[in-house]
């Protein structure tokens, strides 16, 4: 159950769900009993007393526009304007090109950070040397000098141990 209901201090009209204790106006913020409230309208669904809100609203100005429903406003939004593709084309970029680029990002799955590159050349190996790290660092587009700082600072915190030339994670 979907209700329009209105404030007695600024006159605001918005759509309540069910029968709450209370509510507040979206406008003033003032707090309601919700059984002292003014129902303007009682619907089943929430587009429905959207949509009685609106001829409220509509009703109030002055305007003499007759609005459509919002299921036929929000069709027509969509279907006006350029395509993505055309804007893209516009903006001076190849859509296909950004289409192959989108779907390298979503294929690739996360974006890590070199840090991240180092602890998983650890981690997904077993017991790494130094010289193990740097060719995953460097497959996984990582600088050599990067991965000797970054080995560097993790003994130092302790997140890694290095013994006998061999690296884990702690």
């Amino acid at each position: 159950m979907f209700a329009v209901v209105g404030c007695n201090e600024c006159s605001a009209l918005w759509v309540v769900e069910g029968r709450p204790d209370t509510t507040s106006c979206p406008r003033c913020g003032k707090r309601h009993q919700y059984t002292k409230l003014k129902r303007f309208a009682e619907t089943t669904t929430a587009d429905s007393a959207k949509e009685a809100r609106s001829r409220m609203l509509q009703g109030r100005s002055d305007a003499d526009i007759e609005v459509e429903d919002f299921v036929t406003l929000e069709r027509d939004a969509m279907a006006s304007g350029m395509s993505d593709e055309e804007f893209l084309t516009a903006s001076g970029l190849d859509a296909d090109e950004v289409a192959a680029a989108g779907e390298r990002a979503e294929s690739s799955g996360r974006s890590r950070s070199r840090r991240d590159v180092v602890l998983d050349a650890i981690d997904e190996q077993d017991r790494p040397t130094e010289s193990e790290i740097r060719e995953y660092a460097a497959a996984h587009g990582v600088d050599t000098d990067y991965v000797d700082r970054a080995l560097q600072k993790l003994r130092q915190r302790g997140e890694v141990s290095e013994s006998g030339g061999r690296y884990r994670l702690v």
